[in-house]
């Protein structure tokens, strides 16, 4: 630790001699209230978590809002045997016949897994 300068000197000192000037009564409840303090910084934060139910159901609200919006009911819902059919069909054109973009494809397959 380093030798404290001579404005933390003269503070130290100009701190303690209002100290000193001051009555006991207002020296006895200036300690309880930091001995109150103190006890309060040891005593388990409770309902910590309070503090976040109001960020977190404007979250839910802003997300069921843009799923709702990006998702209307009307939309055609895709069926899995046509997908199939797609899939397995030999006259379609073969996208990787050189090789070329192959780990593009490789890429996205790996994105549509995740």
């Amino acid at each position: 630790m380093t030798d404290p300068t001579e404005f933390e000197k003269r503070t130290q000192e100009v701190l303690e001699e209002s100290v000193a000037r001051l009555d006991g009564r207002t020296r006895s409840r200036l300690t309880q209230a930091r001995h109150a303090a103190l006890a309060q910084l040891e005593q388990p934060a409770r309902h910590w978590w309070r503090s976040y139910v109001p960020a977190g159901a404007a979250a839910a609200v802003a997300v069921l809002a843009v799923v709702m919006w990006t998702n209307p009911a009307d939309r055609p819902v895709a069926n899995p045997v046509e997908d199939m059919e797609l899939l397995a069909d030999a006259d379609a054109p073969d996208f990787v016949d050189d090789g070329e973009d192959l780990e593009f494809y490789e890429w996205a397959a790996g994105e549509v897994e995740t």
